[in-house]
């Protein structure tokens, strides 16, 4: 039977291991399901305690895509099918697991190398973000999409956008904008670059590492000498020469003010066309999303990682069951007809502050919250 992730375990010339973590779905753009984090969070621990493991490698197989997100079509099939108690249940469970993953990646206690060659969406980012080395190659490609799907940029986005230059990780988040490697490293997202067909090679390259000397350093020299060799092939920025504009656009607190600043602009056709599809896909997609990007985006600035995903358990679990996260699914990824039904958002605060209760019982990552 084929697993959706492959684990590995390579010998080193000095005696040791590297433990390989493969995303092995390229069918679905090694989409990340529940058995798939399971799977991952399993090895992650048994290797963290192995002494004879010294680094993990992650990585997605085919040429497409890391990760392109979360297996999110599951969702609206446990709404049809099953009662409210069991889609608390199974949103919950789904969740908790994925965040607990992101951050056991954020505090990891070895070396762990991950490479996004393709697309790194939603979820797929979650996993990239918390690893000490993230590369890219000239293929990356990066979004948080999830203001059109319902949803809002979870998996510990609220923590890293919020930390980003001036309004770029509002502008990500708000609009879903799509931006490449070189943007990556420019936000602080990514480390390292290397070209693409340089991924095959870097597995043996890692076991000649000398790893009872400084292994950190040695790893951050060999991805060092790989960036050399990429010159200047590397794709320039996409969304980085925009600062100064999004900024502008962004200016204030406000989220009704940065929405009638968006609709007013006017963006010069060539040069400003990709904001302009930001603007659209921002301003067509779901108000619930956009309120609660805004509220993380500002709160997140004063939280500790682990408060962050606390937060964002609530927040997503209530989406399923309260706001427009189920009905984002259907329209972009069951029907396909791309006309989603948004609720409106209720006046003044209160409905806002409820995404932030746990529905029933204590939130389990406040009750056993993460360490690290």
């Amino acid at each position: 039977m084929h697993e959706p992730v492959s684990t590995t375990l390579y010998p080193t010339l000095d005696g040791h291991q590297i433990g390989v973590l493969t995303l092995d779905s390229p069918a679905s753009l090694n989409a990340l399901s529940l058995p798939m984090i399971q799977r991952l969070q399993a090895a992650l621990t048994e290797w963290e305690q192995d002494p004879a493991v010294v680094c993990v490698l992650l990585q997605g197989a085919g040429e497409k895509a890391f990760c392109a997100g979360g297996d999110i079509r599951s969702f609206y099939y446990q709404k049809q099918e099953a009662g409210e108690h069991e889609l608390f249940a199974y949103a919950r469970d789904f969740f908790e697991q994925e965040y607990r993953l992101d951050h056991k990646i954020h505090c990891y206690k070895k070396p762990l190398v991950c490479v996004t060659d393709g697309i790194c969406m939603g979820g797929g980012i979650g996993l990239f973000a918390g690893a000490q080395f993230r590369v890219v190659t000239e293929k990356s490609l990066f979004a948080m999409p999830e203001v059109t799907i319902g949803l809002y940029p979870d998996v510990g986005a609220s923590w890293f956008l919020s930390r980003m230059p001036g309004r770029l990780g509002l502008w990500l988040g708000l609009t879903g904008a799509r931006f490449n490697g070189a943007d990556a490293i420019g936000l602080g997202l990514a480390d390292h670059r290397m070209a693409s067909h340089e991924r095959a090679e870097l597995l043996p390259r890692l076991t000649g590492i000398n790893w009872s000397q400084e292994p950190v350093q040695q790893i951050d020299q060999l991805l060092r000498r790989l960036q050399a060799e990429v010159g200047a092939d590397f794709p320039p920025p996409v969304l980085l020469p925009h600062q100064a504009r999004i900024d502008a656009l962004l200016a204030g607190r406000s989220l009704e003010g940065g929405l009638a600043q968006l609709s007013g602009a006017h963006f010069e056709a060539e040069r400003e066309a990709s904001l302009a599809r930001a603007r659209e896909t921002c301003l067509t997609g779901s108000p619930i999303s956009r309120a609660i990007l805004w509220r993380q985006y500002w709160q997140a600035r004063r939280q500790s990682l682990a408060e962050v995903f606390a937060d964002e358990l609530a927040l997503s679990v209530n989406c399923v069951l309260r706001g427009d996260f189920v009905e984002g699914v259907r329209a972009l990824l069951i029907d396909k007809d791309q006309s989603p039904r948004w609720l409106a958002p209720q006046p003044g605060e209160e409905w806002l502050d409820a995404f932030y209760r746990w529905p029933e019982g204590v939130n389990p990552m406040v009750s056993d919250p993460l360490q690290g």
